[in-house]
């Protein structure tokens, strides 16, 4: 939950970097909450309103921690919109976002592995 609350509290924070953890933890804890409410208003026979409230809540952060996740690679976050071609700007974001870390400080800032170790996650 660390990963996922730090890229909430950061909902604007579109300078700086962000790691591939926090970057899929925060992608994956959306869609089990994405599936869960699916399956709540399934069951209610609802018109998919939770989901669509849950997606506009977490659209900006979404945006934010992308932009981030491509500034950890040394890509302008400009490149999020490469997902607008149709199937290859969606495989070539996927590819940029399960890149690591340029090592070192770039024009973005520090790595955020901190001490240079992979497992490192500040508490």
């Amino acid at each position: 939950m660390y990963w996922y609350m730090k890229a909430l509290k950061q909902y604007v924070g579109f300078s700086g970097r962000a790691r591939r953890r926090e970057y899929w933890i925060f992608t994956a804890v959306n869609l089990a909450i994405a599936i869960v409410l699916g399956i709540i208003e399934g069951m209610l026979g609802g018109p998919g309103i939770l989901g669509g409230l849950f997606n506009l809540a977490v659209l900006l952060p979404t945006i934010a921690v992308t932009v981030r996740r491509l500034h950890d690679i040394g890509r302008s976050g400009w490149w999020m919109l490469i997902v607008l071609i149709p199937i290859v700007g969606a495989i070539v974001l996927l590819v940029f976002v399960l890149l690591d870390s340029k090592p070192g400080e770039n024009q973005y800032g520090p790595n955020p592995k901190g001490n240079g170790d992979p497992e490192y996650a500040p508490a």
